[in-house]
């Protein structure tokens, strides 16, 4: 095994020994494939390339204190990619191919996973491109799904440390109408340039405002947006949001801890009315916000202490990384032992 220091991992990409592929050719799936190659063979003309047919998803694999690995509500990831492979009309891939897939490549690659101490994850992407030649704007006729996998560190270098986020009011991160429910590239490919230019100001990502009319609280940057007064957490809701995994298993536990939860629209001039805000996502979990610019309006909102993370946050970022290293039982069937 290489020498790797877990504990500095970073988020990027490494690579491992295997991946999995699977074809869609000929109307069917075909069988899962192994591979120790991290390139792909793909037709020039293929739709993922010149119509963004493509979407993927992100999840993680933990290793316990008892060794054993975790991987975290992947039935909830594959029938997220389902939906995205609708919205895009790609061939759905089966629940259950793209859970034994995912087994397959935690298992061929256990010695990436990062050992307990270290706080670090093994990050499993699963991808799926239309690979199929079309010129005129039409959905392929073949497609390659893939999972592939890396040991990462936190996704923020700051790790669970408040940050801030900027308001750019002449970026939209997606249409009303449009994709921003599904988790395709396209999303992510406009939403760099605002991304970068936060990152040069001193934030760690953009708090977009809704599309259409820039009076309600939608995403921040790769993320979904809670907030949390009154003993209530409250989430945007939103056609253009990806629904987020991780938000949906963070409202289940913040039920369960007494606070109330609502999802609705959240309007701009809520944002000072808040206790704790957060971002939250497989990457981060929970990134904790300090404070949010509104550059517009040369205007701040501060939460907190400005140095650490309120106490719901906290609560429900230990909870949720509890249950998915094994540390406290899961109840609710999320985790899966990957034997």
């Amino acid at each position: 095994m290489e020498n790797l220091d877990w504990k500095n991992l970073g988020f990027g990409y490494r690579d491992t020994d295997y991946n999995v592929r699977c074809y869609y050719r000929n109307g069917k799936w075909g069988e899962l494939e192994i591979s120790s190659s991290n390139v792909i063979n793909i037709h020039m003309s293929a739709t993922a390339l010149h119509y963004g047919q493509e979407a993927f998803e992100g999840l993680k694999a933990f290793k316990g204190k008892d060794g054993k690995v975790r991987v975290f509500r992947m039935d909830e990831n594959a029938k997220r990619m389902q939906n995205s492979a609708d919205g895009i009309l790609m061939q759905k891939l089966p629940v259950e191919k793209f859970q034994e897939a995912v087994r397959m490549a935690v298992k061929m690659n256990e010695r990436f996973v990062p050992p307990y101490e270290s706080g670090a994850a093994l990050y499993i992407r699963p991808l799926l491109i239309g690979t199929g030649p079309q010129i005129g704007v039409a959905p392929a006729e073949e497609y390659l799904f893939m999972v592939f996998v890396m040991p990462v560190g936190p996704y923020f270098p700051e790790g669970f440390k408040p940050t801030n986020l900027v308001i750019y009011r002449e970026f939209d991160r997606a249409a009303p109408q449009g994709t921003g429910k599904y988790k395709v590239g396209g999303n992510y490919a406009a939403s760099m340039y605002e991304g970068k230019k936060a990152k040069q100001n001193g934030f760690s990502a953009v708090l977009y405002l809704d599309s259409k009319e820039k009076k309600y609280i939608d995403e921040c940057g790769p993320a979904n947006f809670f907030g949390i007064k009154n003993n209530t957490y409250i989430t945007p809701e939103s056609a253009s949001i990806l629904p987020s995994i991780t938000n949906k298993s963070l409202i289940v536990l913040a039920e369960e801890m007494g606070l109330n939860v609502e999802r609705r629209k959240v309007p701009y001039e809520e944002l000072a009315e808040f206790d704790e805000v957060g971002a939250c996502g497989t990457a981060a979990v929970i990134s904790p916000i300090k404070g949010i610019y509104d550059n517009d309006n040369d205007k701040w909102f501060k939460y907190g202490n400005q140095e650490e993370a309120g106490e719901w946050s906290t609560k429900l970022y230990n909870k949720l990384r509890a249950i998915q290293y094994g540390d406290e039982p899961d109840t609710h069937g999320w985790v899966e032992i990957i034997e």
